[in-house]
């Protein structure tokens, strides 16, 4: 597994709760994600890859109750995916959210927002990389009172990882029945 400096000063930074490291080593640990996961799913590795390879800390944790774990977060089930990743703040990242999405939202946090996911495991997504293959998909913004709205609309695979900023839609918002 390779890991990158600022990764690993990032590591550092949190282990020892210092404050005086330089400000791209604690801004690398103000990114830092603990992901619930299961403990077998390689997806979910994978997607702690791409958050490394784009300057995010995480840590992994397997609950046994994952699906119940998730409904106490208040992530419907219609929007759920395989793991769940959980900033400092309290911030929401369902499924394969890429980091662009991710570093874009922790920025400027919408009011009222529980965070992004990405419902399902679409082909193409971080993650989910299958030969050349890629499936549009949206990221959704889940708001704390059960609405949603479309939050980027992805589609191409070089559009997740591209440095200008993405079109924000606001398609439809739909209440969500817990």
């Amino acid at each position: 597994m390779r890991i990158s400096l600022k990764s690993l000063i990032a590591s550092l930074v949190l282990l020892s709760g210092a404050t005086s490291f330089p400000a791209a080593a604690q801004d690398a640990a103000a990114n830092h994600l603990d992901v619930y996961k299961s403990p077998t799913c390689g997806c979910c590795t994978k997607w702690m890859d791409h958050l490394a390879e784009n300057g995010f800390t995480s840590t992994g944790h397997h609950p046994d109750q994952l699906g119940e774990f998730k409904r106490e977060l208040g992530i419907p089930v219609r929007y759920g995916s395989c793991h769940t990743g959980v900033s400092k703040d309290g911030y929401l990242f369902e499924g394969h959210v890429p980091a662009r999405y991710i570093q874009q939202f922790l920025a400027n946090p919408p009011e009222d927002a529980l965070g992004l996911t990405v419902p399902a495991m679409p082909v193409g997504s971080p993650g989910m990389e299958y030969k050349d293959q890629f499936m549009a998909y949206e990221v959704l913004l889940l708001r704390k009172d059960g609405s949603v709205e479309v939050y980027a609309a992805v589609e191409s695979y070089e559009q997740q990882f591209d440095t200008a900023p993405p079109l924000r839609k606001s398609l439809q918002t739909t209440q969500i029945v817990r």
